[in-house]
C-alpha cells in the first residue's frame, strides 16, 4: 500500500466526517471521492487517532507540529459581497500591479497569501457569485513564496463573476512541498462567499487578481485569516 492514497484517504475522510454530503473532487493525477468506504483500514483504525492525537499534542504544545494544516475551523460569514475576503490563511507576500494573460488579458491587481505549515490550507470563496472558469495546469515546483511560482509551478485557476459584472481570479498554487491541489469548483456553479473552495497541501500559495485601481487595506507581510481579512472593497458601482 503506498503512502499517497493513504494520505488522501485520511484528508477525504477527516472532510467526510465533517460533510457528509459535500461533494469532493481533486485536481491534478489522483481521483479520489470522498467515501468513507472505500478508505484503506489502515487509515480508519489507526492514522485517524494517531492523526487526532498529534493534533491533541501539538495545541497543548504550543504547536510544534504542522499537523492544523489540515484542519476547517468553522468561520460562518454574513455574506456582504461588496467585501472582498481573503481565500487563504496566510502571510502577504505580494501587493503589485501585474498583467495577467491567462484570462483577462489586461492588468490586474494581484494580492499573494503565502501559506506555511504552519496556515490551515483550506481556501474558501472570498464572495458570492458564479464561476466562469476553472483550469489546471502541470508545472514546476519552486518555493510557493517566489514569484515565480506564480507562473510555472503546478497550479489551479478559478475565475468567479459578481452578479454585477465583477470579476475576479484566484490562483490556487503548489510549492516545493505541495503537490496536490484539491479544487471543487465547477463552471457555472453558483457559489457563496466563505464556503470551500478547495484544498492545498503543505507549504503553498493563493493569488487573488482583482481590477486594476483596487484599493486594498492589507500590508506586506501582514498575516491573514480566510473569511476575517478583508482585502480590499469594491462597490457594485465599480463598473459604471
Amino acid at each position: 500500500m503506498s503512502s499517497l492514497p493513504f494520505l488522501v484517504d485520511l484528508h477525504y475522510m477527516i472532510n467526510f466526517v465533517r460533510h457528509e454530503n459535500s461533494p469532493r473532487r481533486i485536481q491534478g493525477n489522483i481521483n479520489c471521492s470522498c467515501n468513507i468506504d472505500s478508505c484503506e483500514p489502515l487509515t480508519l483504525f489507526v492514522a485517524l487517532p494517531v492523526y487526532c492525537l498529534l493534533v491533541y499534542f501539538s495545541r497543548c504544545l504550543g504547536n510544534p507540529f504542522c499537523f492544523y494544516y489540515i484542519l476547517l475551523p468553522d468561520r460562518p460569514v454574513k455574506v456582504n459581497n461588496e467585501l472582498i475576503l481573503s481565500p487563504a490563511d496566510g502571510r502577504i507576500v505580494a501587493i503589485e500591479e501585474t498583467y495577467e494573460d491567462e484570462y483577462f488579458h489586461d492588468k490586474r491587481l494581484q494580492v499573494s497569501v503565502f501559506m506555511s505549515i504552519y496556515d490551515v490550507h483550506c481556501n474558501r470563496y472570498p464572495f458570492s457569485g458564479k464561476v466562469k472558469y476553472v483550469k489546471h495546469h502541470p508545472g514546476k515546483y519552486f518555493i510557493a513564496s517566489h514569484p515565480k511560482s506564480s507562473v510555472y509551478n503546478e497550479r489551479t485557476s478559478v475565475v468567479i463573476e459578481r452578479a454585477d459584472g465583477l470579476c475576479v481570479m484566484l490562483k490556487q498554487i503548489a510549492g516545493a512541498v505541495a503537490r496536490r491541489i484539491v479544487n471543487y469548483s465547477k463552471e457555472g456553479e453558483e457559489i457563496t462567499q466563505g464556503k470551500e473552495l478547495g484544498f492545498i497541501k503543505f507549504g503553498s500559495r493563493v493569488d487573488i487578481f482583482l481590477p486594476a485601481g483596487a484599493v486594498t487595506g492589507i500590508k506586506m507581510n501582514q498575516q491573514v485569516y480566510a473569511n476575517k481579512n478583508i482585502i480590499a472593497k469594491i462597490k457594485y458601482d465599480h463598473l459604471a
